[in-house]
């Protein structure tokens, strides 16, 4: 009898054990091709960044009396916000309600004084933010961490929400863009084909205050919102001020949908809900540019986040989807196709929710493509009614590169070329900023599909929860975009708050989001550089004075024993079969996802 060596070569036609093992289970032959087989290691995105948060108890009685002082220390600021708006506001040349008026006009004679009120106010803000976040994250004291409870967090968003509801648009002029181009379509024309200044003049009141770049630009939104936009110039007229209005409530129900689902997602990847509202729907960013700025990312992120709880819900559930959990899927994809008639990147959340549902029904080849002709048709059909019923048709898959008209710095492959082009200058070689974008830009879009395609894969196989997924990927596309402005950051930060625990997300979510929120102007454009120093030092001075007047009342520094809890990720427990249990970032083929 032949000996056996030690260590067999496998053959073609001898395949080994664990061979026949996957050719038995196409789902298994599925993830070896794509060489993501097995658990994932410790190093991992999801060990990295995800780690369990349960529900605590609340406040004691001294953290109570602290959480009102937060509460009133930056309902205080939303009001200082609202009155320096009045003249450091993104105001209309034309139609400015509170010009000439004697006392609510006052802050546009004094613009310095204006920009200090409004600076003041968005420094009192962001730093009752941080402060609300250690009740938010938890307070540790006697090793018992404990957090503030939702009707607390959401009487504070309240109180700090209706002052900016009211006050004038703020650090942003789009809502003016809004209005000029709701109004090309309420004449009939083609907001895709002609801007502002050719449909409506340039001396016309709606035109007057778009800004010069835009004028003369198609508009790039979908055609959901450009069809609300045209129901509201229907209603409104030429009244800018009615339109702002009525534009402002849309942002305002985009925000509701996002306190709405945003701690559901939370709960379904075993994040404290307190912790993932404070850091999503309490941000400065969301406040000041979808609330005070009235963008329609509000009602993009409301839908597609609404969206992405209803379908989950019915992949998530025991039972065959079928009956009313394929009502909720199809409800959920629905949600999010129109989302995408806002604004496209949203539809990147249906394909994150077709590979759960794909692993849902077995992982396999097949599974993903009976996943994606479902969740592809519901898009398609929304997207076909809505182009259809608006009668604005598919104009505007030709114009989502309007604004790469604009060089952000906040882009990273714009910034390197910018970067790249300035110091070809300082050397004497010339300016060759434009063909440097030129590449930079395409390499990045592609480092960006190459992330979002490996965040679907990690879906597909349970390495990874579909909402840090998705989160993950948007956050990809916000930095590789052409164009990054501040508010898109949202577009990561709020699914990845209802999923990401860690601090190396946290900490870097914080920061940011506390640094670009107090250094935008508040008109949209720019001051003289002496006004801006003077609103400054004196915005500066009013924060340390009222720091110093409110030591006692408000947790500036930590006590001992009351330490921020911020937990680290956690190595989750394994079950017989070597697969994480459910409230981990990862999950198993029996459960759901977490």
């Amino acid at each position: 009898m032949p000996q056996t060596p030690e260590n067999p070569e496998p053959t073609r036609a001898e395949p080994t054990l664990t061979a026949r093992a996957a050719l038995r289970h196409p789902a298994e032959l599925f993830r070896r091709a794509l060489g993501i087989d097995g658990p994932s290691p410790r190093s991992s995105v999801a060990a990295a960044l995800h780690g369990d948060e349960p529900e605590t108890a609340g406040l004691n009685g001294q953290e109570t009396a602290q959480l009102r002082g937060i509460r009133r220390f930056g309902a205080t600021g939303a009001v200082l916000m609202a009155v320096g708006a009045l003249g450091a506001g993104a105001q209309p040349v034309l139609q400015n309600p509170v010009q000439g008026l004697r006392i609510i006009g006052l802050p546009a004679r004094i613009p310095s004084v204006a920009l200090t009120l409004t600076m003041t106010g968005t420094v009192m803000i962001v730093l009752a933010w941080l402060l609300l976040g250690r009740f938010a994250i938890g307070s540790l004291q006697s090793g018992a961490v404990r957090r503030l409870n939702r009707s607390q967090l959401d009487r504070t968003l309240l109180l700090w929400i209706i002052p900016l509801s009211v006050a004038p648009p703020m650090f942003s002029k789009d809502v003016y863009s809004y209005l000029a181009q709701s109004e090309i379509a309420a004449r009939g024309l083609d907001p895709y084909a002609i801007g502002p200044a050719g449909a409506l003049g340039v001396d016309h009141v709606l035109t007057r205050t778009v800004p010069t770049i835009w004028r003369d630009t198609p508009a790039p939104y979908g055609p959901l919102f450009l069809w609300m936009g045209r129901g509201i110039s229907w209603l409104t007229g030429e009244n800018i001020v009615a339109g702002i209005f009525l534009h402002r409530l849309l942002a305002l129900a985009g925000v509701a949908m996002i306190v709405w689902a945003l701690p559901r997602l939370a709960r379904r990847c075993g994040v404290a809900e307190v912790s993932a509202l404070w850091l999503g729907a309490a941000n400065p960013l969301l406040l000041f540019h979808l609330v005070a700025g009235i963008h329609n990312e509000a009602l993009m992120l409301g839908l597609m986040l609404a969206g992405i709880e209803l379908a989950l819900r019915a992949v998530e559930r025991s039972e065959p989807i079928r009956g009313q959990s394929l009502l909720l899927l199809l409800s959920g994809a629905a949600l999010i196709a129109l989302s995408s008639t806002i604004k496209i990147p949203s539809l990147l959340a249906l394909g994150f929710v077709g590979m759960a549902l794909a692993r849902r029904w077995g992982g396999t080849p097949k599974a993903v493509l009976y996943a994606a002709a479902l969740l592809g048709g519901v898009a398609l059909v929304v997207t076909l009614v809505i182009s259809t019923s608006s009668g604005l048709g598919i104009g505007w898959v030709h114009t989502l590169g309007t604004a790469n008209a604009v060089r952000s710095w906040m882009s990273i492959p714009t910034l390197l070329g910018l970067g790249t082009g300035l110091a070809g200058v300082l050397l004497g070689l010339g300016d060759h900023t434009t063909a440097v974008l030129s590449l930079t830009r395409p390499i990045a879009a592609v480092a960006a599909a190459f992330i979002t395609l490996r965040m679907l894969v990690a879906t597909l196989v349970g390495r990874i929860h579909a909402v840090g997924a998705l989160g993950l990927s948007l956050g990809a596309v916000v930095l590789l975009f052409p164009v990054v402005q501040p508010w898109y950051l949202l577009w990561a930060v709020l699914p990845l708050a209802a999923w990401a625990t860690a601090p190396a997300f946290r900490v870097p979510a914080i920061v940011f989001s506390s640094i670009v929120s107090v250094i935008l102007m508040p008109n949209g454009g720019e001051y003289q550089p002496f006004v801006i120093v003077q609103a400054a030092i004196a915005t500066i001075f009013t924060a340390g004075t009222l720091i110093v007047i409110t030591r006692n009342r408000l947790p500036w520094r930590v006590g001992p024993g009351q330490q921020p809890a911020v937990p680290e990720p956690q190595d989750p427990p394994r079950d017989d079969a070597g697969a994480e249990s459910r409230g981990t970032g990862r999950v198993t083929p029996g459960q759901g996802l977490r």
